[in-house]
């Protein structure tokens, strides 16, 4: 078995992840997010050894109790572990990276990861919606599929989904089961061939919804892609604005000079 990397320096620790007693946020809450934040940034690396509950307790003035309830939870999402006598060490999540190189979604993503997709259907409706159909350019009585959905790579919820389609475009999907890739069956079933996507990301912290089906314990950053995705015609077919949890992703990109 080999060691753990050199610790933190107790006193830079100290200060980094001291809490603020001033904040109505619980005490073992601040400092599972710094401690969480500082090894997510490599500002504790992976195999660190951290200092045991009762020696952190003792540095920071706090109880154990304290101490040991951010612990658990830093080990239950995978931020820490204990080794025997080699005590805490720290324990980078690892992180999905999807390349965005292409128009690709969910399913296909996932088996390019080499994991299984699945989908929970939490929510579909039928719905007419003035805001929709402006940004569809519909008239206003046009109708939408409207799905939430929760997005599983391996069993394992990354994204909370809300997504329409134009059922005037791809009557159809009225009686999609939901299962499977949108884009497959808008290509086998509707005819519809897609052309290109023109998608947005942007930084967040989980809404309550969110937080529940990712167990958070706490609002947590998260990824929201919105995506508009048109058919070879240049009709809009589909607006997802899907939220990944930003603990699992880091999307990569290819840039080059030219």
């Amino acid at each position: 078995m080999t060691s753990p990397r050199p610790s933190i320096g107790s006193a830079e620790l100290v200060e980094r992840i001291a809490p603020d007693r001033s904040l109505a946020e619980p005490t073992y809450l601040q400092l599972l997010r710094k401690l969480a934040a500082m090894i997510e940034a490599g500002e504790i690396g992976d195999g660190e050894s951290l200092p045991s509950e009762r020696a952190l307790a003792e540095m920071l003035n706090l109880s154990r109790v304290t101490i040991r309830r951010a612990y658990d939870e830093l080990r239950a999402k995978d931020y820490l572990e204990t080794r025997g006598r080699l005590g805490v060490t720290a324990k980078t999540p690892p992180r999905l990276t999807p390349r965005l190189d292409r128009l690709k979604g969910f399913t296909e993503e996932m088996r390019e990861l080499g994991m299984e997709p699945s989908t929970r259907l939490l929510e579909r409706s039928v719905v007419t919606d003035r805001t929709l159909a402006s940004i569809f350019s519909r008239p206003s009585t046009a109708t939408f599929l409207r799905l939430v959905r929760l997005r599983l790579g391996d069993g394992v919820p990354l994204s909370r989904e809300l997504a329409w389609y134009d059922l005037t475009a791809a009557p159809a999907l009225a009686e999609w089961d939901v299962q499977g890739s949108a884009y497959h069956f808008l290509a086998q079933r509707c005819g519809i061939a897609l052309s290109h996507g023109e998608q947005t990301i942007e930084a967040i912290l989980s809404s309550a919804a969110e937080a529940e089906v990712f167990d958070f314990s706490q609002p947590s950053p998260c990824l929201l892609l919105k995506r508009k995705t048109f058919s070879k015609a240049g009709q809009l077919i589909e607006y997802v604005e899907g939220t990944f949890r930003g603990d699992a992703y880091a999307y990569r990109l290819t840039l080059k000079l030219d």
